[in-house]
């Protein structure tokens, strides 16, 4: 059995030790295949420990003593957890690092009730092939010129480990966590992994998987979803994880998505492709109600929404124009049975395979993938 040396206060992973997935959303997706007359959900699980190739933790306590982790429940008091069993190893390196650099230099950790001190959070990116990570210091300043010192110190320990260096302004009372303002200070402008066969690029910004090896798996099981040579519509493509991949088979893709950083890293994963492929791609920036409209007839529509699930107009059209086949990704359980009801009730597309994927181990979370085909 695991022993987490951080439990209690650290709220982090509230099932460490239960085997399997959590039961109560398995058992929901379980009732959904049976009402469906499916033969059940397949189980995908991975790692359970070193699994997080991505971290974001508050900087809180005091100079002289930094704390780097999450919050504890319901509060801004911060857990330090400097030996995290989920991390990859080099996160907690990071984090050791930052810890030295903020003692050395005297920097300023940031006061939530008087919205005082410098360093608010780091996050931490590890890049699977080299081993490095890319590192954003977010701050309570509008410029960088206060971080500098604590920047050039954490480089200075991390040397070859570190990826890229990035810091980020957020002045702002608010509990998100990056804010408007950019420099990079050093590296690369973003994290590349290989998924699905494309090279793939993720800006400090973009949003990202932390669970590699069983966001890969998944991609894999999109794709072996995918026929040769159709056309493929993707709504809230990200950075283009599931999608780049299937460039080399499919006859045409259209990609979408609304936010600028996955935009960025999106249009260095499509400039990556040969000049063959990349000719089968096309971007549509902005709202994915929008895009759904731009390609007459896609063949298949694969859709990644955020956690409250389809927009209405997505789902609408969806209902109402159904593709031959529909893949569904969802990270949030509950919009995905509402939106299924509803997918249900259009009478068009039937829910005909189920996996739950175990993206965020100890937790009461699960990854769903879900395929339609629609009922001619």
């Amino acid at each position: 059995m695991l022993a987490c040396p951080h439990r209690p206060p650290c709220p982090g992973c509230p099932r460490l030790g239960e085997p399997g997935v959590a039961p109560g959303p398995l058992s929901e997706l379980e009732s959904l295949a049976e009402a469906r007359g499916l033969p059940g959900v397949g189980v995908v699980r991975g790692a359970d420990t070193g699994f997080r190739y991505r971290a974001r933790l508050a900087v809180r306590g005091r100079a002289r003593s930094p704390k780097l982790g999450i919050f504890e429940a319901g509060s801004h008091r911060v857990v330090d957890i400097p030996r995290c069993l989920v991390h990859h190893p080099l996160v907690n390196d990071v984090a050791f690092a930052a810890r030295a650099a903020i003692r050395e230099t005297a920097t300023p950790t940031y006061s939530d009730d008087a919205h005082a001190g410098l360093l608010r959070y780091l996050q931490v990116v590890v890049e699977r092939a080299t081993s490095t990570a890319q590192v954003v210091a977010v701050a309570n300043d509008e410029t960088p010129e206060r971080s500098m010192a604590f920047l050039s110190s954490l480089a200075g320990r991390l040397g070859p480990r570190l990826h890229s260096l990035f810091w980020n302004g957020n002045v702002a009372r608010t509990n998100s966590i990056l804010g408007p303002s950019w420099q990079r200070i050093s590296g690369p402008v973003a994290v590349e992994e290989r998924v699905g066969g494309a090279r793939v690029f993720y800006p400090p910004g973009a949003f990202g998987q932390s669970h590699l090896e069983l966001s890969s798996a998944l991609v894999d099981a999109v794709h072996a979803f995918v026929p040769h040579g159709a056309r493929v519509l993707e709504l809230y493509a990200g950075v283009g994880a599931i999608g780049l991949g299937l460039s080399p088979r499919v006859k045409e893709l259209a990609v979408n998505e609304l936010a600028a950083d996955s935009l960025r890293g999106l249009e260095l994963g499509v400039a990556a492709l040969d000049a063959d492929k990349r000719a089968r791609v096309r971007v549509l920036p902005g709202p994915a109600g929008s895009a759904i409209t731009s390609m007459d007839a896609p063949d298949v529509v694969i859709v990644d929404p955020p956690r409250r699930g389809l927009d209405a107009d997505v789902l609408a059209s969806l209902v109402q124009r159904p593709p031959k086949m529909l893949v569904y990704v969802a990270c949030g359980l509950e919009s995905f049975l509402s939106d299924e009801r509803a997918l249900a009730l259009g009478g068009r597309l039937r829910l005909a395979e189920l996996a739950a994927y175990d993206m965020f181990p100890h937790t009461e979370h699960v990854e769903t993938l879900a395929r339609f085909d629609r009922v001619d």
